[in-house]
């Protein structure tokens, strides 16, 4: 799954600074994003609206020694653990706050099997100058609370080569020694449970392709570790193990070529004393193209190939099969069982193979697979049959079930009992990264969400995911731009990426999609934002900063060039006046008006706020001219009289992003909920008074990174606010 939103930094001798940042002592999660005690106590319940995963699921782990536990991890969603009582995933990282939004990238995971309320998940998103350092958090009790220790070193869960590994390893000869892998900084050691880490000796040196160790895994009391920036020759190996925990040395006798040049990850069968691993040209999800499954045995060294098909072949289009390998699990109970899944195969698709004889022989379960997506119809991904599935790197088998498969993808995580009948095994694990939300005043649906990769949902249904899938006619990837008409809640139109028509609208409500009957050029590769004026009889959308922007008055069949739009503005419509809509350049720091329904606009304002593209401007509801500018760190500003003048909100230190609900009981205006700060640090709040004062509605243990994209209320619930997420959902909150 695409996501929104590399030079080696020294860790070894020379920098005491670099050596002190290594060994951190724990910091308490709650310690670092300091709030008043108060904010604990706000009244608000918290629940995740069902879509259903929506993501890449990265990593699945089995604990060995418990059954009914696994974890899982994600790209940019943070990590879960499975609760078999309640058949759900719970959602361990959300207390990660607004300045830890890299740590919701799980990069890896792992598990002690002598201890087994001991969790340890390494995080950090991506490893680009401009990101934060990982960090490693360690529980002793299944998640349910951490410590952290932060990391000289960045990590990067959604970058290439994140459907790797485990790269974090407890040492199987004693439980206080961890290993972790990084990506540009070698390998580092701690030896009193994950509190502090040191660089260990590693014979590899980093290279430029960003991988480093791509995984550790322990056969026996031996520890290997996969190297991903080999060139595939035999005189740059990619397997190393140590049996001592001090030297390293490249395994004798492993395979070289192409098809081997990158292990993806590795499985140890300690009944047959094999271990497995996969190997790609590249690490994935994407770029993948060829690949092989090797075994060797850990007692002799024998190596052998048992890789199920080989990449190349040519499909029954007249293709090339081309794909690379990724995941492998082992039987813990059946001594040569195990499940390999081949990874990136767009063409024949993805698959995962079982063997029950050491890899001799194999069965494609894909060929027999019974796929049930009921629970979660936009797996069907408009009027096309579900698939079985792509981006397959993560992949478990029960230790104490040997029909009890898992695998992910890009956006689910298929479950199985018998290796016939697939559902997603998916309940509680949400990861949209969500874009635009619409809370109409009245009909079925009390939410529409456009999102990055699975364009826009109906959800009729706050707790299950809605029944429509995603909106068709067309399917959009990521969508761009979603608005409904103030007056005229039945129509919405929406944009987005689609190898179709890039604009639809809807005259039900958003239930159903007709595409626009013609489009601007430009709107091929740049289908940027949409606003339709009150009475759904104009339409504008932007371009991007590149183009002018577009007007329609015959629901998108024709479509002129609205030249007095500074192209990349933001735009809004006055929500009471057709012929009222509105301009900001966030450029230029001005807003431009238009009362002629889009036809001509003029500076009403200067002097505000510019240099920043996420800059916002929201009308209030049922008002004419009321406008409220969200400037991020430069406040937020309030017009009353159509933009003509602007003046600063005094309560509000920083305003991200700003929505309205239906207002309190007794009040006139409408409730405003804002994600900002009013006391000094980010958090999600409420004002019942226009603005006068703030309560925090978020509290510490729900804060979910990054939220400053999009909220709204619900106009028919007062309290009721809708909050996006940069992969956790939609997140939603009543009074308590």
């Amino acid at each position: 799954m695409s996501r929104f939103h590399l030079s080696r930094r020294s860790v070894l001798a020379g920098s005491a600074a670099a050596a002190a940042a290594v060994s951190l002592p724990a910091v308490p999660a709650q310690a670092r994003n300091a709030a008043p005690s108060a904010a604990d106590a706000t009244g608000y319940r918290w629940r995740t609206a069902v879509m259903g995963g929506t993501g890449f699921v990265s990593g699945v782990l089995f604990h060995p020694s418990v059954r009914g536990l696994a974890y899982a991890r994600t790209d940019i969603g943070g990590a879960y653990r499975w609760d078999d009582r309640t058949d759900r995933w719970i959602p361990l990282t959300d207390h990660l706050g607004w300045n830890d939004w890299n740590l919701l990238g799980v990069e890896a995971m792992a598990v002690d099997p002598a201890h087994p309320n001991r969790l340890y998940l390494a995080l950090g998103t991506y490893t680009q100058p401009w990101a934060g350092n990982g960090a490693v958090l360690r529980s002793e009790d299944r998640g349910a609370t951490w410590e952290r220790t932060d990391l000289a070193v960045k990590l990067g869960a959604n970058e290439d080569g994140r459907g790797c590994g485990e790269r974090l390893l407890v040492d199987p000869r004693n439980s206080d020694t961890l290993w972790l892998g990084t990506r540009h900084d070698g390998l580092l050691r701690s030896t009193d449970r994950g509190a502090t880490w040191q660089p260990a000796e590693f014979p590899a040196a980093p290279g430029p392709t960003g991988q480093g160790i791509t995984l550790l895994v322990a056969a026996g009391r031996t520890v290997y570790a996969g190297w991903g920036d080999s060139d595939g020759t035999a005189d740059h190996p990619n397997l190393y193990r140590t049996s001592d925990g001090r030297t390293w040395e490249p395994v004798p006798g492993q395979p070289a070529g192409t098809a081997a040049k990158v292990p993806v990850r590795a499985a140890y069968d300690r009944l047959t004393r094999e271990l497995y691993v996969t190997y790609a040209n590249a690490p994935g999800p994407n770029g993948q193209s060829d690949g092989s499954v090797h075994k060797v045995r850990t007692d002799t060294g024998k190596w052998t190939e048992v890789t199920p098909v080989k990449p190349g072949g040519t499909t029954g289009d007249g293709g090339t099969d081309a794909f690379g390998y990724g995941g492998v699990a082992v039987d813990a109970r059946r001594p040569g069982t195990l499940v390999v899944s081949t990874n990136n195969r767009w063409s024949a698709i993805d698959t995962v193979f079982r063997s029950t004889d050491g890899g001799r022989t194999w069965t494609s379960l894909k060929d027999t697979a019974v796929l049930d997506v009921s629970e979660t119809p936009y797996l069907k991904w408009g009027d096309e049959k579900p698939k079985f599935g792509w981006w397959i790197q993560a992949l478990g088998l029960d230790p104490f079930d040997s029909r009890h498969v898992v695998y992910g993808t890009g956006a689910t995580l298929y479950g199985t009992r018998d290796l016939t009948h697939w559902a997603p095994q998916i309940r509680g694990l949400e990861e949209t990264a969500v874009l635009y939300l619409v809370s109409p005043p009245a009909g079925e649906a009390h939410l529409i969400s456009g999102n990055g990769d699975i364009g826009v949902m109906y959800h009729e249904s706050l707790t299950a995911s809605p029944s429509r899938g995603m909106a068709s006619n067309p399917v959009f990837g990521s969508t761009t731009g979603l608005a409904q008409a103030a007056a005229r809640p039945s129509y919405v139109v929406r944009t987005g990426w689609s190898g179709g028509a890039n604009g639809a609208s809807s005259h039900d409500g958003g239930q159903t999609w007709s595409p626009f009957a013609s489009q601007p050029a430009a709107a091929r590769n740049a289908p940027g934002p949409i606003v339709t004026n009150a009475d759904g009889g104009v339409l504008l959308w932007s371009l991007g900063s590149a183009n002018p922007a577009y007007r329609s008055t015959d629901d998108g069949a024709t479509w002129s060039e609205a030249a007095s739009v500074p192209p990349g503005a933001v735009l809004v419509a006055d929500p009471v006046d057709p012929a009222r809509l509105y301009a900001y350049d966030t450029a230029a720091g001005t807003v431009h008006a238009s009362t002629d329904g889009g036809l001509t606009f003029t500076v009403t304002a200067t002097g505000l706020p510019s240099g920043d593209s996420q800059y916002q401007l929201t009308a209030a509801p049922g008002r004419s001219g009321d406008l409220w500018l969200s400037a991020k760190e430069a406040g937020l500003h309030r017009s009353t009289d159509g933009g003509a003048t602007f003046t600063a909100v005094g309560t509000c230190q920083s305003s991200h992003t700003l929505g309205f609900g239906k207002a309190a009981p007794g009040a006139a205006y409408p409730a405003i909920y804002l994600v900002g700060a009013t006391e000094g640090f980010n958090a999600v709040h409420r004002s019942d008074d226009e603005a006068r004062s703030w309560v925090r509605i978020n509290d510490d243990r729900h804060q979910w990174g990054w939220t400053g994209r999009v909220v709204t209320g619900d106009p028919r619930v007062h309290g009721r606010v809708y909050l996006g997420t940069n992969g956790r959902g939609v997140q939603y909150g009543d009074p308590a």
